[in-house]
């Protein structure tokens, strides 16, 4: 019997019965996500804060995820042990032998799951695991007509309506479906955020329409906005206040484009509270963990330079940011409603993150 599921299917099944191996495999970092938590949820439970094992593909040995998942855990409704290899790409390439003879033993001490991007079905490895352990393919949905395969749009819009109801609340169109994959592609936790976005814009039980999308939602602009707050939080304050007088000539108002960039520095100051509330409680969290668990892309180059992009804000202004968006997003809507007056609120708030502002350093005397 084959155990090789689309993702979408996974996701929807309610009953799942997790073996002691699962590969989470596929182009979508969104979808990878969202299938090792709901792995995660069904081996620990539903209590977020029960330890696992965490490892990285690139450095970690096969000794130590064996050790992981051969021990019972002291935690969890179900005793179980889980082990995550992110990024195991290279970690699959040199264990290949280990993990086809882990495949044949029965190990009822944990689950180990390998979040890879390629998994070639003609590998005898692929073979094993969908015979014996849970394999879970995480790109967009394709139809088949002969050998040529395509988007399946009807799949891919009717998913994306039903995670607007169950995750967001919200009433999303199947037109608006359609025409945020069209603007955005195919990169589910971009569209994911838009309708996250797009709710606020809509009252309890109104749907998330065409026209709210065609006029909140430019493909272009979005990374235009992207590109703006990156240079902003890098310090590269001339460049910023480059792209947003752009963007103002284009005719784009201050209320409209402070909910689009508020939106970007939210996840910086979501990723610097993560953090620095888990380093008062003493736990271990890494920079990368924040970033992902503050809804950056959760792929080795995008975290990468979401790092970088933090580490240049620093913990002082991203600990402030919450604060500094919210005194804006009043002034916007009090004091500075005024086009003119919006427009230097804006600007001086990307001014804000300058390095020219940051105090003299002390010089050492000798």
């Amino acid at each position: 019997m084959a155990n090789t599921l689309h993702a979408f299917d996974f996701l929807d099944n309610t009953e799942v019965e997790i073996p002691s191996i699962c590969v989470v495999f596929g182009r979508d970092a969104f979808l990878r996500g969202l299938a090792t938590e709901k792995v995660r949820r069904a081996v620990l439970g539903d209590d977020p804060d029960v330890p696992y094992g965490k490892l990285s593909g690139n450095t970690v040995t096969w000794v130590d995820v064996a050790d992981e998942v051969s021990t019972v855990s002291l935690f969890g409704s179900s005793g179980r042990r889980l082990a995550v290899v992110e990024d195991a790409d290279a970690f699959v390439s040199r264990y290949r032998e280990e993990l086809e003879k882990f495949l044949e033993k029965k190990r009822p001490g944990g689950v180990l799951v390998l979040q890879v991007e390629k998994w070639a079905a003609n590998t005898r490895l692929y073979k094993k695991c969908d015979g014996i352990g849970l394999q879970i393919q995480c790109v967009p949905p394709e139809r088949k007509s002969g050998k040529k395969s395509s988007l399946d749009m009807p799949a891919l819009s009717k998913w994306l309506v039903r995670r607007a109801k169950t995750e967001h609340d919200a009433k999303l169109n199947p037109d608006a479906a359609n025409l945020l994959v069209e603007l955005l592609g195919t990169e589910l936790g971009l569209i994911d955020q838009e309708v996250a976005r797009l709710s606020l814009f809509v009252e309890p039980h109104e749907p998330i329409d065409e026209g709210l999308v065609r006029q909140q939602v430019h493909g272009g602009q979005l990374q235009e906005i992207w590109h703006l707050v990156d240079a902003a939080v890098e310090g590269k304050t001339a460049d910023a206040l480059n792209q947003l007088d752009r963007l103002f000539q284009a005719g784009d108002k201050p209320q409209k484009l402070y909910g689009q960039i508020a939106w970007s520095l939210r996840r910086f100051a979501a990723a610097t509270r993560i953090y620095q509330r888990g380093r008062r409680r003493g736990d271990a969290v890494s920079l990368r963990d924040a970033l992902k668990e503050a809804g950056f892309p959760n792929w080795p180059k995008a975290l990468e330079e979401a790092q970088r992009r933090l580490l240049a804000l620093g913990q002082i202004r991203g600990g402030r940011l919450y604060r500094q968006l919210l005194e804006l997003d009043m002034s916007l809507k009090g004091s500075h409603s005024h086009e003119a007056r919006g427009r230097l609120a804006l600007e001086k708030m990307l001014v804000s993150f300058s390095k020219a502002l940051d105090p003299p350093r002390a010089s050492t005397p000798r």
